[in-house]
């Protein structure tokens, strides 16, 4: 009888070490997957300007500069230097960049365009006039998320499986990449970089990219003409059917106002 009381103490303590062990690894793995969550989800910085007035660089917030410079990224090119840097976001096709194309090549300007995979895949003959045309082809990811909200895994993923896509169907390397609405952190800038990845982004935007509430014609060009400056680095979109009809015009009057527009490849800061 007292050997069958031991053997019962002895199962009973065996079940609770059991326990105990298994609680602990459970919590171990809910702790590591926290830290993913929390890595994953780190204070994400969205990109913001302040305007500046008589044509002077605007305020892209210093601590903000510093954190993307740290990181291989750009912003903002000499103060005493007229120069246009000319960018395009081009998510999707919705029918002006053949118009697009047309003016910056009648104005004999590069520009910068940054698509995403759907836009390859659904208009890869406007992907390959912009090689031909000696323009530059950058990374917006391929399906557009905030990069801060996704693990570096999956942000490699979304950056070099478009990278490799452009790559096999054209031969050509990208090198320029610009963060999908304008997110990002030290960690993501980190992750760009080490793909080899320059960051891009900019010192003049503005409200053009809801094809159902565009500006006039008169309303963009007072808003881009007003606001040119030294190293400026501007965001159009391409979907925008305003931006399509004036760009002409935009190019032009920066021309007249001694400003010279480059591609990222000639950026100086």
């Amino acid at each position: 009888m007292k050997k069958i009381k031991i053997n019962l103490k002895t199962s009973l303590a065996m079940l609770i070490i059991i326990a105990i062990f298994t609680i602990s690894v459970i919590t171990t793995n809910q702790n590591t997957s926290i830290l993913t969550n929390v890595e994953a989800t780190e204070k994400t910085i969205g990109w913001g300007i302040k305007r500046a007035q008589n044509h002077e660089q605007p305020d892209v917030g210093e601590s903000n500069k510093k954190t993307l410079e740290e990181s291989n990224g750009i912003c903002l090119g000499k103060e005493n230097e007229k120069t246009i840097y000319l960018t395009f976001d081009a998510g999707y096709e919705a029918g002006y960049m053949d118009k697009i194309l047309d003016t910056l090549k009648e104005n004999n300007v590069t520009a910068t365009f940054f698509i995403t995979a759907h836009y390859l895949n659904s208009a890869s003959d406007k992907v390959q006039r912009m090689i031909e045309e000696k323009h530059i082809i950058g990374n917006h990811t391929c399906q557009h998320p905030s990069l801060p909200s996704i693990s570096d895994e999956k942000i490699e993923d979304e950056i070099m499986k478009l990278h490799q896509a452009v790559y096999e169907k054209f031969g050509y390397e990208m090198k320029y990449f610009r963060p999908p609405k304008g997110e990002f952190n030290q960690r993501t800038l980190k992750k760009t970089s080490s793909l080899g990845y320059k960051t891009v982004m900019w010192s003049f935007a503005y409200c053009d990219w809801d094809e159902k509430k565009q500006p006039t014609n008169e309303e963009a060009i007072k808003t881009i003409t007003n606001n040119f400056h030294p190293g400026e680095i501007m965001l159009l979109h391409s979907n925008s059917k305003t931006n399509a009809d004036v760009l002409d015009t935009i190019i032009k009057e920066a021309k007249n106002q001694g400003y010279e527009f480059k591609s990222l490849d000639e950026f100086v800061k």
